[in-house]
């Protein structure tokens, strides 16, 4: 039986200056799927939305004093709320992350600003009624909002941008590290003034609002897009960073040994930064930083709040880019070892507060880069086909991780009425990480990438229809 030959073409959007692919291999674009719309507009509203949701998490260690109090309950009692929502907002991750692909981002995203607002409105109510329950079910709800928002924007920059993986995803990511660095004071002010129950409900009303905007202008590209003179641009990336040939559906995914050390690495990490994130009010409160007055009305402690989400924010494309020139792997590894020396010094010199201030910056800093470093490598080794939901499956690391962040952080702490045993658990969780990442991931990674170009014939057997046709080229079939 003769071959079928198969042709693409290029056409070249006239509004957006990108190269779209159709014909050949079935990649023929659906109506309708590039309107007149840049990706870098894509991007922008990727940016104020992942804004828009960062007080979620980031802001959380505000309200968990103010909560206990009201509640009349422990720390590690409130701290599940920080728990759930992170449970909530990665278990389902593969879910929304599939409806995200079925449905497109702009749907999905529209219905989790409903959510997101639901979030903080919810929890500035259930502390003042005294429902613990009601606590844990509005924050499981923001949760879920801001797991859909994350998924949307993370996968929309992996998908768009082949060319700047690293950087965009980190750009994208690094909104949602910064985003609360724009109102951590305001807040805190107002809890100060007003309550914690009006920051809640005022804030989460204006983060629902932005989300809701910023869903109107989400899309992903058609299957088989690229970017203007992505061939010329894909051999020089290739240089640097190892790229799979073919495209992994989550199954194949799943089987693959390289995922399962990914997903090993970015739970240990994820621990040792959410243990931060969640206890650095209580650990500041320890050591007295929430009434040491640098200056005004500023203390060591909402000063380091603030400086620790800008540079976590901006972590998060530094290393991205970093990684786009270096390698994903040896990036990693740099990353993780200054933060397991970062959190050493943190340990040894927390009591003093300047030092406090900085080892405490340095340790987001470095923390930062596994949410532009971690989604850029799952597109990298599986492909970019399925890159949000293979993303979300991966994405549940950080649930597990804050498990041990949250609560368990908080009894260890209790246990042994110091902070210290956290610490050194968070140091070894780094240096494991970094040793996983260089001595085992990259090796093997490289291994797979060298096997499928040695054997692109068994490689398209294998997909035959998720390789995108050379343009101007035939292709037989």
């Amino acid at each position: 039986m003769p071959r079928r030959i198969e042709f693409a073409t290029l056409v070249t959007n006239p509004w957006s200056g990108e190269t779209i692919s159709r014909g050949g291999n079935g990649m023929s674009e659906p109506p309708g799927a590039h309107r007149p719309q840049s990706r870098w507009l894509v991007l922008a509203a990727c940016i104020a939305a992942m804004l828009a949701v960062a007080n979620l998490q980031y802001a959380w260690t505000l309200f968990t004093t103010p909560l206990k109090n009201d509640l009349g309950t422990s720390l590690a009692t409130v701290q599940w709320a920080f728990t759930i929502f992170v449970i909530a907002q990665t278990g389902l991750f593969p879910f929304t992350a599939y409806m995200i692909d079925r449905f497109g981002p702009r749907i999905v995203v529209t219905l989790a600003s409903v959510f997101v607002a639901a979030g903080w409105v919810g929890a500035g109510l259930a502390g003042p009624s005294k429902s613990l329950i009601g606590l844990y079910v509005a924050y499981g709800l923001g949760g879920l909002g801001a797991g859909a928002v994350y998924g949307a924007c993370v996968g929309a920059a992996m998908k768009w941008f082949p060319d700047r993986r690293g950087f965009c995803v980190g750009l994208v990511a690094g909104s949602y590290g910064f985003g609360a660095a724009l109102t951590i004071l305001p807040i805190d002010s107002m809890i100060k003034t007003t309550g914690y129950a009006s920051a809640f409900i005022l804030f989460g009303i204006i983060q629902g609002v932005v989300v809701l905007i910023a869903a109107q202008f989400l899309r992903m590209p058609a299957d088989g897009w690229a970017p203007v003179g992505w061939e010329t641009i894909r051999q020089r990336v290739h240089r640097r960073v190892h790229q799979s040939s073919r495209d992994y559906t989550p199954q194949e995914m799943m089987q693959n040994r390289s995922f399962y050390i990914l997903y090993l690495m970015m739970t240990l990490v994820t621990f040792s930064g959410l243990m931060v994130t969640a206890q650095l009010k209580p650990i500041g409160e320890t050591y007295g930083f929430d009434k040491y007055i640098l200056f005004g009305a500023v203390t060591v402690l909402s000063l380091t709040l603030l400086l620790n989400n800008v540079l976590n924010g901006l972590a998060r494309p530094f290393f991205g880019a970093v990684s786009d020139r270096l390698g994903r792997y040896d990036t990693m590894a740099i990353a993780f070892v200054i933060e397991a020396v970062a959190i050493t010094g943190f340990t040894l010199l927390v009591g003093r507060p300047f030092l406090f201030i900085a080892l405490c910056g340095l340790t987001f800093f470095a923390w930062g880069d596994i949410y532009s470093l971690f989604p850029a490598a799952i597109a990298d080794i599986f492909g970019n086909k399925h890159a949000t939901t293979n993303y979300g499956i991966q994405y549940t690391a950080k649930g597990i991780g804050s498990i041990l962040a949250g609560p368990c952080a908080a009894w260890l702490m209790t246990k042994y009425d110091s902070w210290l045993p956290v610490f050194w658990l968070a140091v070894g969780c780094n240096v494991i990480a970094a040793g996983l990442a260089v001595l085992w991931l990259k090796p093997l990674i490289t291994r797979l990438v060298k096997q499928q170009i040695a054997e692109p014939a068994e490689a398209a057997s294998l997909q035959p229809d998720l390789e995108p046709a050379p343009v101007k080229q035939a292709t037989a079939r």
